[in-house]
């Protein structure tokens, strides 16, 4: 492999030239998903019990602070919950599901774009085998003889276009699922919180009623506790 000749092969080979560019592609847009997914890291548990702590203590500034400064989706989930009117159940959920779909929007931006390469790489992979295999018979109709020499740059196009596709394929498969599983391990931690800030919110009351507030101190700590248990991601 040392003495093959690629820029050649390349020059003569437009399956094997797309192949690179759609790995170019797929390093790329690699790249950013894993930077803004690494820009929304945070720590969903953290979030809530600061949020819930603050709520407790009547702090709804403070909260609203909270969500602002975190990163991660759960922020600004539990953002829309403290924002809403106590009492609108319906038009909340509506509210939740419209920030959930806002969230999954900018979390799955350029996914399609890996799925795609997937999908399509080890396809354009297989055409540059029929290409080579064409081209090896080519060569042997104008020259007249099936010598290995003959025949070994068609049949070598036809392999590495293969190996290049499902070198394109694999790292794009693996990458798609990889930054699909943690989108939706985000967005259901971002949805588990909200709700559970929203059952703290009712128990709890208006936040301008701060009568009896000992009372009900009893359910907000289960929402805390229900809200920092840890989920198991598998």
């Amino acid at each position: 492999m040392s003495n093959f000749d690629w820029i050649k092969l390349m020059s003569e080979s437009p399956v094997l030239v797309a192949l690179l560019c759609l790995s170019v592609v797929t390093v790329g847009v690699s790249i950013e998903r894993f930077y803004y997914f690494w820009t929304r890291r945070g720590n969903a548990d953290q979030i809530a019990r600061e949020v819930l702590q603050h709520l407790r203590h009547g702090e709804m500034k403070e909260a609203f602070a909270t969500c602002e400064r975190a990163k991660h989706p759960a922020a600004p989930i539990m953002q829309v919950v403290l924002g809403a009117p106590v009492g609108t159940t319906a038009d909340l959920d509506e509210r939740l599901v419209v920030a959930l779909s806002e969230q999954k929007l900018m979390l799955e931006r350029n996914l399609n774009i890996l799925g795609t390469m997937a999908v399509t790489a080890p396809l354009v992979g297989l055409l540059g085998t029929v290409w080579g295999i064409m081209r090896a018979f080519h060569d042997m109709a104008l020259v007249g003889s099936a010598a290995p020499t003959v025949v070994a740059g068609g049949i070598a196009e036809a392999l590495i276009t293969t190996a290049v596709g499902l070198v394109v394929a694999v790292p794009s498969l693996v990458g798609y699922n990889h930054f699909v599983r943690r989108m939706n391990v985000m967005l259901t931690l971002a949805e588990n919180h909200a709700r559970a800030l929203r059952t703290a919110i009712i128990d709890r009351g208006t936040p301008e009623d701060r009568g009896g507030t000992r009372k009900r101190e009893e359910p907000i700590s289960r929402s805390i506790r229900s809200a920092a248990e840890p989920v198991n991601v598998g």
